[in-house]
């Protein structure tokens, strides 16, 4: 079933997820890196928008392990915004992994228009092992703050 779902993920660049963000009212923005992620690499930046990203954990750091009750907390969070299950929600990590599963998670648990930032916040690591330079939000020069 892991398969069927992701084959209903559409892959988004960060440009287009500006785009869309910028187009549609209803369309949400959701980080789901860590904490120190956002406070450290920084956040993307949608107040010139009039919104603000949804910030919730895929998985917490050190361990890696996926946080058990991810869907049922995004569902109340994008419940509490007024984000139905057929609104767009864009899914944002460091590099398009995390993002993917929580989308195809969401998908699963009911909403219909989830999509998967490919790029991520930072991008694939270049050739000198440092993400940010190749592609992704801050490389794409997307607005964002240091968190």
């Amino acid at each position: 079933m892991g398969l069927l779902q992701s084959s209903k993920i559409e892959e988004v660049s960060c440009r287009e997820t500006w785009a869309r963000l910028s187009a549609d009212p209803s369309a949400v923005l959701v980080d789901v890196r860590t904490q120190s992620e956002w406070a450290f690499v920084g956040l993307a930046d949608l107040t010139a928008i009039g919104k603000q990203p949804v910030l919730l954990e895929w998985s917490s750091f050190p361990t890696s392990r996926v946080d058990p009750q991810f869907v049922e907390k995004l569902d109340a969070a994008l419940k509490e915004r007024g984000v139905g299950r057929d609104h767009e929600v864009l899914f944002l990590c460091r590099s398009g992994g995390r993002s993917r599963m929580a989308a195809e998670a969401m998908v699963a648990a009911g909403y219909t228009r989830c999509r998967n930032v490919a790029e991520g916040f930072e991008g694939p690591l270049d050739e000198s092992r440092h993400r940010g330079t190749r592609s992704g939000w801050k490389s794409a020069g997307l607005p964002w703050v240091q968190g």
